[in-house]
């Protein structure tokens, strides 16, 4: 049971990765790594900003 339970874990993690269901938890492991000295955002700042973004310059997208 506990390998079924792993497994769906496991494919629950790559289906939020695909979707960017961690697309937060990303930009703060590089706005970290990358040394910036100001605050990050936070989450609902970031994800005003990506919507922005993409309302802005709109790419292809399956929906």
């Amino acid at each position: 049971m506990s390998a079924l339970v792993e497994g769906f874990r496991g494919f629950a993690r790559y289906l939020g990765g695909v979707m960017g269901a961690d697309a937060y938890q990303k930009y703060l492991e590089h706005h970290y790594a990358s040394g910036h000295l100001n605050q990050p955002m936070t989450e609902r700042e970031f994800w005003r900003d990506r919507t922005d973004r993409q309302d802005s310059n709109p790419q292809g997208r399956c929906c």
